[in-house]
């Protein structure tokens, strides 16, 4: 089992995930996270962390996708190691649904 980072991450890209991964697996898009599913320990500890409930276990019904889309951008993003202040507007973002239409394939600055 891993951890991956689903479709609510995007546009708020809350960052509390980031600080308790002991193994640094958390990669920064511009408007979202991704978990390198080869580099989770699957631990868990960030998942409570989400104040978005965006982070979710590959164990869960049709997160194939969301595996495979993790991958691709953990591998062009690069990491990020602290935790930084979300998005603005992530208060309003939460929870809306259609948010895969707002997703930016740019990186982000990292740390």
């Amino acid at each position: 089992m891993t951890y991956i980072v689903t479709e609510n991450c995007i546009a708020c890209k809350y960052t509390d995930c980031v600080e308790v991964c002991p193994v640094d697996c958390f990669y920064e898009g511009e408007n979202m996270l991704v978990i390198h599913p080869d580099e989770c320990i699957d631990c868990g500890v960030c998942e409570p962390e989400c104040p978005a409930d965006a982070i979710r276990p590959d164990t869960e019904p049709d997160m194939e996708k969301w595996v495979e889309f993790n991958r691709k951008y953990a591998e062009r993003w690069p990491v990020l190691t602290q935790k930084k202040d979300p998005l603005p507007g992530a208060e309003e973002m939460d929870g809306k649904p259609g948010k895969l239409a707002l997703f930016s394939e740019a990186p982000g600055e990292g740390s």
